[in-house]
């Protein structure tokens, strides 16, 4: 599929936006895979393309939270091991199914997380006694990197909110953890789609440049802001994401439960 440069920039600029909303908050998803398809991509390429630029956005974004000692992948690497291999499953099925089959589900999820954000304590800068062990943590992180392998948009939030609610986290620290397992989730995603052949490059790539400039700055501005900025983000993303689904007559979500 040929692009043109116009079309290139356009998808550049979504993904600059994406990268550094998906660094602070996750949803990024909500900016690129739209922008992909309105290129005239189709989804199964549009997905496999956005997991492209993502990989190099989270594994930015993951760097500049390594070296200012927020994350911990000796203690959470099985979660993060979890994610790559639900991504897979998900990246797999991805190719066989109609993606649409979760559409019920995603809006009340994502309504959840922003009432949880909304309506929860104020959310500390320190870490918290866990509510589950790491076997149990790592069970939910897969089960949302086999979404994030599937579909994607949201993803983000989900794993912000399992490593703060459940995981025990402060938002800083569930927010660095969430990159590890989103490249993880990225990574395991866009290997599959690879060897199925779906996988846009030329597009993919220059999305990946924003996506790793915006990773960046919006990293940046989470280890400055903290909690102050990524609670608002949460809930604003994960409402946005709600809306996007439910309003626009090309999202498959809003076919499926609209027809």
């Amino acid at each position: 599929m040929i692009l043109t440069p116009e079309t290139l920039a356009f998808l550049l600029a979504a993904a600059l936006m994406a990268g550094c909303i998906d660094a602070m908050a996750g949803g990024g998803g909500l900016i690129t895979l739209p922008a992909l398809m309105a290129a005239g991509i189709p989804p199964v390429q549009a997905v496999a393309t956005n997991k492209l630029q993502s990989c190099f956005g989270t594994f930015g974004a993951c760097v500049a939270y390594a070296r200012r000692g927020h994350m911990d992948l000796k203690t959470y690497k099985v979660p993060v091991i979890a994610a790559f291999i639900g991504s897979v499953g998900g990246a797999w099925l991805l190719q066989r199914v109609d993606p649409s089959i979760l559409a019920g589900l995603m809006p009340a999820l994502l309504i959840t997380i922003a009432a949880y954000f909304t309506f929860s304590p104020k959310l500390g800068e320190a870490d918290r006694h866990a509510r589950v062990g790491i076997g149990a943590l790592s069970g939910l992180i897969g089960v949302i990197g086999f979404y994030d392998g599937f579909f994607g948009p949201g993803a983000g939030a989900f794993y912000t909110t399992i490593f703060l609610a459940l995981g025990g986290l402060s938002i800083l620290r569930a927010t660095a953890q969430t990159k590890a397992a989103n490249f993880a989730s990225n990574v395991a995603g866009l290997l599959t789609m690879v060897a199925g052949g779906h996988v846009l490059w030329i597009a993919g790539l220059t999305m990946a440049v924003g996506s790793v400039i915006g990773g960046q700055v919006g990293s940046h501005l989470a280890m400055r802001f903290g909690s102050a900025l990524i609670k608002p983000l949460l809930i604003i993303m994960s409402l946005a994401l709600t809306a996007k689904m439910l309003i626009d007559p090309k999202n498959p979500i809003h076919q499926y439960l609209f027809g």
